[in-house]
């Protein structure tokens, strides 16, 4: 056995891991500084471009992929946006802030069917995920967190996690229980959630 064919062996190569909390902060970082281009190649979906791979090197080994279309979904948050946003709490609750002042989250038809295609998806609803990020900002609307959101899909087929159902709870909350809750999550974050 060679040098070359050990190095080849999956066993000894380094695992690299994922770091939301950096792909959050270099997207941020592209929208502060104005580096518009880069944020225009990361909407071209269909075309691998050098920014996508970027975004992909803070999904580590495993998660490469999932860290591209993240980058994605917030390239086409901020499109002709001046003002970055780092979003906050889970998509459930994103989800509640669609539709317009009289019928928001649960009490708007549209929202509602949304969130059931999201939540009903055995895989990562990515086009249901572009819709609601689409939705929100054609609503105005804070996006859900950045890294929450990555960590959340990055354990979407846990199920122990259960993460659909925690958006389902969260965007069915009623309000009065929903500033409650809110302020409690951003003091304690959410098992595995890194802000």
């Amino acid at each position: 056995m060679t040098e070359n064919s050990h190095s080849e062996d999956p066993a000894a190569r380094t695992s690299f891991p994922h770091d939301s909390t950096a792909l959050t902060t270099w997207l941020t970082t592209l929208v502060r500084n104005r580096e518009y281009g880069t944020l225009a190649d990361l909407r071209r979906a269909r075309t691998p471009t050098n920014a996508h791979i970027r975004a992909g090197w803070y999904g580590g080994d495993e998660h490469r992929e999932l860290f591209e279309r993240m980058a994605f979904l917030f390239a086409i948050y901020h499109q002709g946006r001046p003002v970055l946003s780092y979003g906050y709490g889970s998509l459930g609750g994103a989800a509640r802030r669609i539709g317009d002042n009289a019928h928001r989250g649960p009490d708007n038809p549209g929202a509602q069917r949304l969130l059931d295609r999201v939540v009903a998806s055995r895989r990562i609803p990515w086009r249901h995920l572009q819709h609601t990020i689409t939705r929100l900002r054609s609503c105005d609307q804070a996006p859900p967190s950045w890294t929450e959101l990555t960590e959340d899909l990055i354990r979407w087929h846990d199920r122990k996690e259960r993460i659909a159902y925690q958006w389902a709870v969260d965007f069915h909350t009623p309000a009065t229980r929903g500033g409650a809750a809110q302020s409690k999550q951003q003091q304690m974050p959410r098992k595995g959630a890194t802000t």
